[in-house]
């Protein structure tokens, strides 16, 4: 049984009977959310009425609020269940949670049981997590917590009363639980029991996934998780039909949750991705988004945004600034998040926030109709692999499978095209039929039904993009003696992986599609990393690698002379689709070295495999993140400006208004415009129609602006 099978296994598990549900489920009502998480002080220290009157001001659907867990802010009657010693009689959460039902918004509950007191610590020793060395593990960041074990009866037993417990006193709409699946490996007597029980072995001392014990401790782990998230809902449903277990889980290839899995259990979700640290891209909002639409479908989909500061040292009490803020929510709404702000501390320090959010909230909710997505109408879409991160990646993950992706999605960003994500658990024709080309960005650990499932892809007339060791390994990480896709590449591994290699080159020979923009050169840089490979047959190939010549000293770096140079790319017609297979890691060196020659190589690849007109087009100067929707009664085109200094470094230091674009719309059949309109600046535009193609000039965008077509 494989990984997909066993997890499907685990999903068919009998639940609780549910009730009839009386009414049509919330979920997909909200628009825009409220986040007020509870510092221990806030009762009778913080403002209601100041954050009732903000939340009608903005427009706020729905709101989640601190309720229980680490510390309760309402009269828990569970016994160590720790109350906050600022609550006395009152009822913080339960107050709060009125006022915002006399609004008419949604309320659901958050928890956090990742932390206990010491009297948790004195009752139950075992609930406790503990490290390698058989140490009971105090929380890092405050010593009066003690890190609980997510996999036990402090989750299974403790937490599931306080659930039932909130749900029963405030018939939330359900509960949001925050750090509930664990801070790292456990090694308590319960982990130790129950995984034994489960693979007859040992808890694993390695992180390595090739070892027996990591690897099924992996999918016990999974298991153990997604029982706790079944056993939570059906404890809600049985008091509260239309309420739903709410997990914080998920997100791309580095999430250790199954996102096929959430995308089945969860009715909504939200994308916990709440701020740019360090060198993260201004895009990143919107690939979060993306990533959980892969398995969610159409589901509503919330993207929670901090309006702090997100790094490492956790200054949770100051605020970014204004355009970082609004580019970040941007970004997340055009590529169909809804907005979620989250403020830590009821008691505002720096108010600057403030008035951002509320210009946001503002203009979202007077577009609301045409921000109320049905379907991206991309033809392209990245392939996002979880197995390959975790049974191939392993420790390397971030380098070896999300790095090759980020490249080719900052080139997807800079050449225009829309696009969207796929899941390696959902490559069945019903999942793709939407999708002229798939891009598999070092995709290496793929199963044999997977790749049966492409190679229908491409037999149904769809094109296919790999890199590097697409296919070469199996779904459990282990090494092939040939690519799984080896057919649809035309070419076959030859038994080597060479680099990192220093000093070697690609060749640029004739003529094709692929090297356009590059007819002044030569010569390119290579890789970093290539796959030796024997070609199927006869090949011409534009690119052909120059081996790795001495860099030192100097007086020898000279190519030496080679019989054959091996390609670089291999290109074929297959069927109605076309394949491209670049044998080395064009994707991941473009992302660690932005060069623009393998921009150029990337974009080509992707026009020239696709071979169609593209849904919507754009021209103009400056860095636009592109997407297409359709909804019930109109279609949108959302272009935001990443224009700015400090593009890959937050926050922005200013936003650069860009100049006039010229947008080209393909016009869906049999279906007639009305009237187009730029939300942003709140004008109609002026346009042109001609065989299906419709024109028009935005004049300027500030940070984001919206083409909106009225539908007849």
């Amino acid at each position: 049984m494989n990984r997909r099978e066993f997890m499907l296994a685990s999903a068919a598990a009998p639940l609780l009977a549910r009730e009839t549900v009386a009414e049509e489920p919330w979920f997909n009502r909200p628009m825009r959310w409220a986040q007020l998480a509870f510092v221990e002080d806030d009762p009778g220290n913080y403002d209601q009425a100041f954050w009732l009157d903000y939340f009608k001001r903005i427009h706020a659907d729905a709101a989640c609020l601190s309720a229980g867990g680490c510390v309760a802010f309402y009269p828990t009657k569970i016994p160590l269940h720790y109350r906050s010693k600022w609550l006395g009689d009152r009822d913080t959460f339960g107050d709060l949670l009125k006022g915002c039902r006399k609004l008419g918004m949604n309320v659901i509950a958050r928890t956090d049981p990742h932390g206990a007191h010491q009297d948790v610590y004195d009752a139950h020793p075992d609930w406790i997590a503990v490290d390698a060395k058989g140490q009971k593990r105090r929380h890092t960041s405050d010593p009066d917590f003690w890190i609980t074990c997510a996999l036990g009866p402090y989750n299974f037993e403790f937490m599931t009363a306080v659930t039932e417990e909130i749900v029963r006193l405030y018939q939330v709409d359900g509960i949001f639980s925050n750090r509930w699946s664990g801070s790292g490996m456990c090694y308590c007597e319960h982990c130790q029991k129950n995984f034994h029980e489960f693979s007859g072995l040992e808890l694993p001392r390695t992180a390595d996934p090739q070892n027996e014990a990591r690897r099924q401790y992996i999918v016990w782990r999974e298991q153990r998780l997604f029982e706790l998230w079944r056993l939570w809902d059906a404890k809600i449903k049985a008091i509260n039909p239309n309420a739903a277990y709410l997990a914080n889980a998920g997100g791309g290839a580095l999430s250790n949750l199954d996102m096929k899995t959430i995308g089945e259990l969860a009715p909504t979700l939200f994308a916990d991705r709440q701020a740019r640290r360090g060198l993260m891209p201004p895009w990143s909002n919107g690939k979060n988004g993306k990533e959980y639409r892969a398995t969610l479908g159409n589901k509503a989909i919330a993207g929670i945004f901090s309006v702090g500061i997100e790094e490492q040292y956790r200054w949770k009490d100051s605020v970014q600034n204004g355009g970082e803020i609004r580019l970040w929510v941007a970004d997340g709404i055009a590529q169909g998040l809804r907005p979620w702000f989250t403020k830590f501390n009821a008691k505002p320090i720096d108010r600057r926030w403030l008035p951002v959010v509320e210009e946001l909230y503002t203009w979202h909710h007077k577009n609301e109709r045409y921000l109320r997505n049905e379907k991206p109408l991309a033809r392209v879409a990245i392939v996002y692999s979880q197995q390959t991160a975790t049974f191939y990646g392993g420790t390397e993950a971030r380098a070896k499978v999300e790095d090759p992706a980020l490249g080719f999605y900052q080139a997807l960003v800079e050449a225009r095209i829309p696009f969207e994500m796929v899941h390696d658990g959902l490559l069945d024709s019903a999942h793709l039929q939407q999708f002229k080309t798939l891009i598999l960005p070092n995709i290496a650990a793929l199963s044999q039904a997977q790749c049966a499932q492409l190679k229908e892809f491409v037999d149904r007339g769809g094109s296919l993009i790999a890199t590097f060791e697409t296919s070469l390994y199996d779904e459990w990480g282990k090494r092939r003696q040939d690519f799984g896709l080896a057919s649809l590449f035309g070419a076959s591994f030859a038994g080597k992986v060479e680099g990192p290699m220093k000093n070697s080159y690609l060749n640029l020979e004739g003529r094709h599609p692929l090297i356009a923009g590059l007819e002044d050169a030569k010569r390119i840089i290579n890789g970093v990393y290539r796959v030796h490979v024997k070609p199927a047959g006869p090949v011409s190939s534009p690119l052909l690698v120059v081996p790795s010549y001495p860099d030192l000293p100097m007086e020898e770096v000279f190519e030496r002379p080679v019989k054959v140079h091996d390609p670089g790319v291999f290109l074929r017609e297959a069927g109605r689709g076309r394949v491209v297979y670049f044998p080395w890691d064009v994707d991941r060196s473009f992302w660690n070295y932005l060069s623009t020659d393998h921009a150029k190589l990337l974009k080509n690849a992707i026009l020239w495999a696709t071979n169609e007109p593209a849904p919507v087009s754009v021209v103009g100067p400056g860095m636009i993140d592109l997407s297409i929707w359709s909804q019930k009664n109109s279609l949108t085109v959302h272009l935001v400006n990443l224009t700015n200094p400090m593009m890959m470094k937050g926050p922005v230091r200013e936003i650069i208004p860009l100049s006039r674009q010229q947008v080209h719309i393909q016009v869906p059949a049999n279906r007639r415009v009305q009237k187009v309109k730029l939300l942003v600046a709140g004008t109609d535009a002026p346009h042109r129609q001609e065989n299906g193609v419709l024109s028009l000039d935005v004049p300027s965008i500030g940070l984001h602006e919206v083409v909106a077509l009225d539908l007849a």
